[in-house]
């Protein structure tokens, strides 16, 4: 089907199909136990809706209503999904799942905002992929063309295209808008009033358009922060650096908080979410290096001090957004940093503590408001590195059979083991 014919398919979609079964969801099981359906899709509770952002309020927030349940929008109701960020355009749902022995539920992929028919025609293809899987997607829209571009009439449409791709698909979606929002690299970084103001406008639309997809915020870790020299960094005078400097002392330093500017409100945020790697241990980034033992949990808490410089400066994430705002909490991108020129310790002594981590019983009973982790499984040129960093989980032999001998029982897959 050509790109406009698929255009007009999808927007017809979206007028006719207002809802449709939870098929994909049912195929949905945790590691080594019977498919469990997954509860009930709809938003979050009441109590939910009780704790507010810490906003400006002169910002003029769209009004949103949610439904009331026990669980948020595609919440599973005990474990994990496990997911990948795959290279959709060197590998396929079917390769990760045969390599891994076995099918994650969830598949993150990335479109600009609006939605090009280009987009369109990838996502129908991606979508195709995630629906013979019986998966679930994490679609990472990206407003290449500025915030200003997200007007209500564009988010309209944007809900109504994924109204249809999730109906016609049978594929539960999560809308992960303006990821990284609290960085400084992306058009849409630092401006948190208008990143408010266009994630609730898409999040009103999403929530009245799409009831099978759910709205997920997800800023970066805030190790680092604020990111200086960033082409997007909030510039010293500007609204928005009044915003950012939580702490009003005049200057944008690490003293302040990297997420609570940019929080959009419990109404519009269905999960929260992080970009957490391991990156190395120190600036400029491309060595090879070992994570420290609980470095994933120390820097989701607010607690590291190690090989990275004392980060105890950036808040509790866990705490504040799950815990204190009642949200299931995903690891939207994660993995451990190996550059194959780099030298140093080889591919599977750095993964693999990464990997034990991150999936160990530990995680899981200290965190149990984590309900998703994705590997980036992906190898790229770096800018930070100025090289090829090989973020991959299942192109190493030695480190696929670690893998599936430690593979957590708390994990949900999409299918059944493959042989």
């Amino acid at each position: 089907m050509s790109s406009r014919l698929q255009v007009a398919a999808l927007l017809l979609c979206a007028l006719v199909a207002a809802s449709c079964g939870s098929g994909a969801l049912a195929g949905v099981e945790r590691a080594g136990q019977v498919p469990a359906t997954v509860a009930p899709e709809t938003a979050t509770s009441a109590s939910q809706s009780t704790v507010r952002p810490t906003a400006s309020p002169s910002r003029q927030q769209t009004a949103l209503s949610a439904p009331t349940a026990r669980l948020a929008r595609l919440e599973p109701p005990s474990g994990a999904y496990f997911g990948i960020n795959l290279d959709w355009g060197h590998d396929s749902v079917a390769g990760v799942s045969r390599r891994l022995g076995r099918t994650p539920s969830v598949w993150v992929t990335f479109a600009g905002f609006p939605l090009s028919a280009a987009d369109l025609e990838a996502l129908g293809t991606e979508v195709a992929q995630v629906r013979a899987a019986g998966g679930m997607l994490v679609l990472t829209a990206e407003p290449w063309a500025g915030l200003q571009t997200v007007t209500p009439a564009a988010a309209d449409l944007f809900a109504q295209q994924v109204a249809a791709s999730s109906s016609e698909g049978d594929v539960p979606v999560f809308v992960r808008f303006a990821h990284e929002m609290n960085g400084s690299w992306y058009p849409w970084g630092q401006q948190p009033d208008a990143y408010v103001q266009a994630f609730r406008s898409v999040a009103a639309a999403i929530h009245a358009r799409a009831p099978r997809a759910a709205m997920m915020w997800a800023p970066n870790y805030g190790g680092g922060y604020p990111f200086t020299g960033g082409k997007y960094a909030a510039k010293p005078g500007s609204p928005a650096y009044a915003l950012v400097d939580t702490n009003h002392d005049g200057r944008l330093t690490g003293s302040d908080d990297p997420y609570s500017p940019y929080y959009p409100g419990d109404d519009a945020v269905d999960w929260v979410g992080m970009t957490l790697y391991h990156w190395g241990a120190h600036w400029p980034w491309g060595a090879n290096t070992v994570p420290e033992r609980t470095k994933f949990a120390d820097q989701l808490t607010g607690r590291y001090d190690g090989q990275n410089g004392d980060e105890r400066a950036v808040p509790d994430f866990y705490s504040t957004y799950a815990e204190g705002h009642r949200k299931p909490l995903a690891i939207t991108e994660t993995a451990a940093l190996w550059r194959p020129a780099g030298g140093g310790p080889s591919e599977l002594q750095v993964k693999e503590p990464w990997w034990d981590e991150v999936f160990s019983a530990a995680t899981a009973s200290r965190f149990p408001l984590i309900r998703m982790v994705n590997w980036f499984e992906q190898r790229k040129l770096e800018s930070e590195v100025n090289d090829v960093v090989d973020w991959r989980l299942t192109a190493n032999d030695a480190l696929v059979a670690h893998v599936r001998a430690t593979m957590p029982g708390w994990l949900r897959f999409a299918a059944p083991p493959v042989p």
